[in-house]
C-alpha cells in the first residue's frame, strides 16, 4: 500500500513542470575579497551556474534545477547564493526541521547546528546568543503557526541571523494526501501550499525588518535534498522497507526541481539565501559507489544519509554546516 501510494505521487509530480517566471532583477552584495579565498579566480563568468559548479552531474534529458532565469547571484562557492552581505552578527536562530533538530544515531554534538554553532562563534565572537526552535517533522507551515512566534516574541535588538532547512516533511504530506484516497490535485495542493508557506515566512522577515529588528536580519534557507542520486530509486537506502517505502519512481526528479526552483525564486523576491543542498548531496546518496551514476563523484565519495535513510550521518551534517558558512562568509 505504501509503494502504490508512493508510485501515485510520482505519477503525479511527472506531470508537474517548473512554473514559467519572468526573471527576477537580483540584488547582488559586494563579496568581501579577505573571504573570497581565490573563488573568484576560478569563476568562469561566461559559463553557466551548472558549468561552473556542477559541470559532471545530471543529464540534460533528465532536468537540472535552472536558477539563473530566476535572477540569482549565485556564490562562487557553489554551496548557494550570494543575496546578502552578512557580518557584525549577534544572534543566530535555528529553524526547521528533523535535519537542524538533528536525530540518532548522529551525535548531539555532530549536527550541523552544533558545528555551525562553533564556526559561527569562532567567525562573530564567542558572546554570539544562540537560539533553536526547530523540531523533528516541522513543514513549512510551522514558521508562521509556531516557530517564529516562539523564537521573535517581539522587538529582537540584536543584528540576527536565521538558519533553517524545511521542505522534505511537506512533500511526505503530499504523498499522504494520495495515500488516503484523495486526489492528485489534493497533492500538488499540498505541494504549493508548501511553497506559499516558505513565501510567507520569508516574506515575514523583510515585512517586519524595520519593526521587529532595527540592528537587521539575514536568513539562510537550505533546498530540498534526496538520497536516491537522481535514481528515484527509493530501495537504494538498505532500510527502506523497514521504514515502509520502496520501488523506482524517476518521476520524483520533477518534484525537486518543482520545489527548488520556487524555493529560489523565494530567496530572490525576499533579498535572502538558499544552500543547494540537492545538488551537493548528489553523489553521496546511496549510489555514491555507482560509476554508471550521473551523480558519481569518484570513488572516494562518501554516503552522506544515514540509516533512516532521509537524514545526514556526521558526513553529511558537516558538509550542510560548511555550505551554510561558505554563504555567510562570501
Amino acid at each position: 500500500m505504501r509503494l502504490m501510494r508512493t508510485l501515485a505521487l510520482g505519477l503525479l509530480l511527472t506531470a508537474c513542470s517548473a512554473p514559467q517566471r519572468e526573471p527576477a532583477a537580483a540584488d547582488p552584495e559586494d563579496s568581501d575579497p579577505e573571504d573570497s579565498g581565490g573563488l573568484e579566480d576560478a569563476w568562469d563568468p561566461d559559463a553557466s551556474l551548472k558549468e561552473n559548479c556542477w559541470p559532471d552531474l545530471g543529464n540534460a534529458s533528465g532536468g537540472f534545477p535552472d536558477y539563473e532565469p530566476l535572477g540569482i547571484t549565485p556564490g562562487h562557492h557553489c554551496s548557494g547564493t550570494n543575496h546578502q552581505d552578512i557580518s557584525g552578527v549577534e544572534k543566530v536562530v535555528f529553524l526547521g526541521d528533523s535535519i537542524t533538530a538533528g536525530t540518532p544515531p548522529t551525535p548531539a554534538g555532530e549536527i550541523y547546528r552544533a558545528v555551525l554553532t562553533e564556526s559561527l562563534k569562532a567567525r562573530f565572537g564567542d558572546d554570539l546568543e544562540v537560539a533553536d526552535c526547530s523540531e523533528f517533522g516541522a513543514r513549512t507551515d510551522d514558521y508562521l503557526r509556531d516557530q517564529i512566534p516562539r523564537c521573535f516574541p517581539g522587538v529582537e535588538p540584536k543584528r540576527t541571523l536565521v538558519i533553517t532547512t524545511m521542505g522534505g516533511n511537506d512533500t511526505f504530506a503530499a504523498a499522504s494526501d494520495v495515500l488516503d484516497g484523495g486526489g492528485t490535485g489534493d497533492a500538488l495542493d499540498t505541494l504549493n501550499e508548501a511553497i506559499g508557506h516558505q513565501r510567507d515566512a520569508m516574506r515575514w522577515f523583510r515585512d517586519n525588518e524595520d519593526a521587529l529588528f532595527p540592528a537587521g536580519v539575514f536568513i539562510i534557507a537550505g533546498n530540498v535534498y534526496e538520497f536516491t542520486d537522481a535514481t528515484g530509486d527509493m530501495s537504494s537506502c538498505p532500510l527502506a522497507e523497514t521504514f515502509g517505502f520502496g520501488g523506482v519512481i524517476p518521476e520524483l526528479r520533477d518534484a525537486y526541481i518543482y520545489l527548488n526552483e520556487a524555493f529560489v525564486e523565494i530567496a530572490v523576491e525576499t533579498r535572502t539565501d538558499s544552500i543547494w543542498m540537492l545538488e551537493s548531496f548528489c553523489g553521496h546518496g546511496f549510489f555514491a559507489g555507482d560509476p554508471t551514476n550521473e551523480c558519481y563523484r569518484g570513488p572516494t565519495a562518501e554516503v552522506w544519509f544515514d540509516a533512516t535513510c532521509i537524514h545526514p550521518n556526521p558526513a553529511g551534517h558537516a558538509a550542510v554546516a560548511q555550505m551554510f558558512l561558505d554563504v555567510v562568509a562570501e
